[in-house]
């Protein structure tokens, strides 16, 4: 797996909680700034505001999506680029499935 996403972009993630079970991300990412490859196990991503993001993988394919504020949404382990593509900032935090 690429490397970790705080580690890579410790501007955008910053690590609120973690355990045996979980680690859990707070997200920051400005409109229009754009994160290095980075990679994340599965999680649960919840955004705190409405958001548009690019995600770029590793394998070269790109998804564009749009994230509802307070919605719960299951992602797949990944290999990507995030890019903010909206107006606003993205701000939302990513439970990291440990099991």
């Amino acid at each position: 797996m690429a490397e970790d996403a705080v580690k890579v972009a410790p501007e955008v993630y910053k690590v609120v909680l973690e355990n045996d079970q979980v680690r859990v991300l707070e997200a920051r990412l400005a409109p229009g700034a754009k994160t290095d490859v980075h990679g994340h196990p599965a999680l649960v991503a919840i955004m705190l505001e409405s958001a548009k993001v690019r995600f770029s993988e590793s394998g070269g394919e790109t998804t564009e999506l749009e994230l509802p504020a307070g919605q719960p949404m299951y992602l797949p382990a990944t290999e990507h680029t995030s890019e903010n593509t909206g107006d606003s900032e993205l701000h939302g935090y990513l439970v990291e499935l440990k099991r």
